[in-house]
């Protein structure tokens, strides 16, 4: 936690932007999921912004590293936040773990906060990297910006609508941490259905269960516009088919991996 007013007894205090964390931020912990970052789709990507976007990513990491390394008890595991914008724009090719990563600011700050991640590891601790998709839910920020439109029936697909947007339900997210938490894996993992789905595809299955047309296709200089060039290319219009690998060969198994039930089954 980084609220210094709201401690309880059981709760930690640290703060990536200050480099400060409690000394006994780890006793009696066994794991650690960090996920912390900040939102990379809700403002224009000014120069500031990308630094924040750094700071509670890879400065944040390196900070909860550091003290867990130092711990007289450190954690077994570290679950460390990731997502598929690693891969960065790979068009139609197939990306599993064994891919390397792609080019872009996602693709860059992807990799280093990975990076920060395994220095964990000099410490004898186990790391597992959740490359995490789009993460549908009844509340996801995305789907509660888009949702107002196609109940409109002014949704449509972005541009062609040939980008694979590789995604996940938020029960399956959460069960995918938990496994990584809880089982031996170490390295990296796509967290994304099996069955991934282009623009297109997510937008003829979201107008689906709406009941709504979605025909309009949206010209990429729109979101352009609206959130600047580099934002909407890399959030947007990136393709990125990543695909699961890692974890079908540990053995879990998605409670979700089609979207069209998926999204009747939330909405």
């Amino acid at each position: 936690m980084r609220n210094q007013q709201s401690r309880t007894e059981d709760s930690r205090y640290w703060n990536p932007a200050t480099g400060d964390i409690d000394d006994n931020a780890f006793d009696g912990i066994d794991g650690v999921v960090n996920l912390a970052g900040a939102g990379i789709g809700d403002r224009r990507w000014s120069e500031r912004r990308k630094r924040e976007m750094r700071i509670s990513r890879v400065d944040a990491t390196e900070l909860l590293v550091e003290a867990m390394g130092a711990a007289s008890s450190p954690p077994a595991v570290l679950v460390a936040g990731s997502a598929v914008g690693f891969y960065g724009d790979r068009g139609d090719e197939v990306l599993d773990e064994q891919s390397g990563p792609g080019t872009g600011f996602l693709a860059g700050l992807s990799a280093e906060w990975e990076a920060a991640a395994v220095e964990a590891e000099s410490a004898g601790i186990r790391v597992a990297l959740a490359r995490t998709g789009l993460v549908v839910a009844d509340n996801a920020p995305f789907l509660t910006r888009i949702l107002p439109l196609f109940k409109l029936g002014l949704g449509g697909p972005l541009g062609r609508g040939q980008q694979w947007w590789p995604w996940i339900s938020l029960q399956d997210e959460v069960r995918a941490l938990v496994f990584l938490l809880e089982s031996d894996f170490a390295g990296p993992a796509n967290l994304c259905a099996p069955n991934p789905v282009t623009n297109r595809e997510f937008t003829r299955a979201l107008a689906s269960v709406l009941r709504r047309p979605a025909a309009l296709a949206v010209p990429r200089f729109g979101p352009r516009l609206l959130v600047g060039r580099e934002l909407a290319d890399e959030l947007l219009f990136s393709s990125t088919r990543a695909h699961p690998a890692a974890l079908a060969d540990a053995g879990f198994e998605f409670r979700h991996p089609d979207l069209l039930p998926t999204l009747k089954e939330i909405l």
